[in-house]
This record gives structure tokens, sequence and C-alpha cells, in this order.
């Protein structure tokens, strides 16, 4: 993981090199906030019609009850722009990394394959990768201000541990899990340097 992290900070510090102003924005996803989880990300203009964002997530609530949906995840995403970059239309090609520590949340849903309402009663701790493919658009506010709108669809590899409760230390198994289904969804409010 922390060969990740320098190699994402090597290429985010090459880009700076040789960008302006213009071509560098900082942003955070509303929806995310919504569900208080705290993110950032920064995007970088390679060329006049592609980008660089790399966004990332961290959520280190407890929650009541017993209940966790503690998580931390790294999202880099090049980006082609149909007219210019950090403006209109846009298509993204992203990867996916983190871990989780989440269990005794009530869902009772299954969707595309997985069944969420194992969170009910057990815990799952692990970690995660994937790649995905994404559409979006920028809508330009002002000088500075843009809001930013993106779904991308993808798949993403789990490897975890099942716990019997939400506190216990009693693992109960190991498992993996392929997911393919949405593995993006932002609404970013975005400030262009």
């Amino acid at each position: 993981m922390k060969r990740i992290f320098l190699l994402l900070a090597i290429v985010v510090a090459g880009a700076l090199q040789t960008t302006r102003a213009q071509d560098v924005a900082v942003k955070t996803n509303l929806l995310a906030d919504a569900f208080l989880s705290p993110n950032l990300g920064i995007e970088i203009g390679l060329a006049p019609k592609w980008s660089l964002d790399v966004s990332g997530q961290f959520n280190a609530w407890t929650l009541s009850h017993g209940r966790r949906w503690k998580h931390w995840l790294v999202q880099p995403e090049a980006r082609y722009w149909f007219c210019e970059a950090l403006g209109g239309h846009f298509l993204g090609f992203h990867a996916l990394t983190g871990q989780y520590n989440a269990g005794h949340i009530g869902t009772g849903f299954k969707f595309l394959g997985t069944d969420f309402s194992n969170f009910k009663h057990h815990r799952y701790q692990g970690w995660f990768g994937g790649l995905g493919v994404a559409y979006g658009y920028s809508w330009l506010l002002g000088n500075h201000w843009n809001l930013e709108a993106e779904l991308g669809f993808g798949w993403a590899h789990t490897r975890f541990d099942r716990f019997e409760c939400a506190g216990c230390g009693r693992r109960s198994g190991k498992g993996h899990h392929n997911y393919v289904g949405p593995t993006k969804a932002a609404v970013n409010l975005v400030y262009v340097f």
C-alpha cells in the first residue's frame, strides 16, 4: 500500500512541475459528504483533452449500537475530455483500492450478485481493488467553480475475514468476492485554480 501512495505522489508531483494554475483543481464529493465520509480530490490537466483525477475517502466513524462502516479508498482516474480539460463531457478510466471494516448493519437487499444482508449478523474486514470506466459532465458555474456529476461501472475483487459479531474478535471464516456493478458515483463541487 505504501508503494501505491508513493507512486501516486511521484506522478502528481511530476505533473505539477509542468502545469499552469488553470490546469489544477481541488474537489469534494457531495454524495460522500452526505454519508459522513470525508473526502478530497485533486485533478491536474495533462494535455488539452486529458487530465488525471486522484480522489480519496476516509471514514473512521463508529456508529451507535455496535454498527461499523469504516473504510478508506483511493481512486485514481485518467479522463478524456470531449472539448477541453475540466469542462463539459468526459470519459474516465479508473482504478480503486482500499480497506474496510463493516458489520452489524441492517441491510436486507441483494444487488448485482452481492448479498448485503450478510452485514446484519457478521462483521467483514478486508481489502479491495478494481477497475472501471465512467462518464461525467462538468458544468462551469463561474471563473473558479464547477459542479461535476459522474457515474462509473466496473469490477472489484475483495478478500476478507468474517467475524461472528461487530465487536468481538472471533473470526468465523475467510473469503473473497468479485463484484461487478457501479464503482463510482459523484457529485463534485470543484474549485479550479
